[in-house]
């Protein structure tokens, strides 16, 4: 079963629109769907009150949510992230996912197809579209 790490981008757009295409991830077989309490925070930020965020906290109830901050979990040398996404990197090490999803392209963008840790980051899109050739998130 992939473990699957959703960032706060990937949350936020997945609660912004009531049919958003991200919504597909919480269906599929043989994921399991985990974010931190980092991530949940910055995309509840981001999301204006009322519906969205109403929305965001149907979603989250279907995942696992790690609580702590994971200071503690190294980012592997030689990779780099701007210091407001090492948190997002840290977790997903921390919480064994085996994919990190995101749409950062400026910030994950040179790591994207590349396994850090034994987290694969890629965009939400790809994954699906691995899954929907018949894979389970592998390459």
């Amino acid at each position: 079963m992939d473990r699957v790490f959703l960032d706060a981008n990937v949350l936020f757009s997945a609660a912004w629109r009531e049919a958003a295409g991200l919504l597909v991830l919480w269906d599929l077989p043989h994921a399991l769907l985990v974010t931190s309490r980092y991530a949940v925070d910055e995309a509840l930020a981001n999301l204006p009150e009322g519906a969205r965020r109403d929305r965001l906290r149907r979603l989250l109830e279907r995942l696992v949510v790690g609580e702590t901050s994971f200071d503690e979990v190294p980012v592997p040398a030689g990779v780099s992230v701007p210091d407001a996404d090492v948190p997002i990197l840290r977790a997903a090490i921390a919480m064994r996912a085996t994919h990190l999803l995101t749409g950062d392209l400026r910030h994950f963008g040179p790591l994207m197809g590349t396994q850090v840790a034994g987290v694969e980051i890629l965009r939400p899109a790809d994954y699906v579209r691995r899954r929907a050739a018949g894979g389970r998130g592998e390459r």
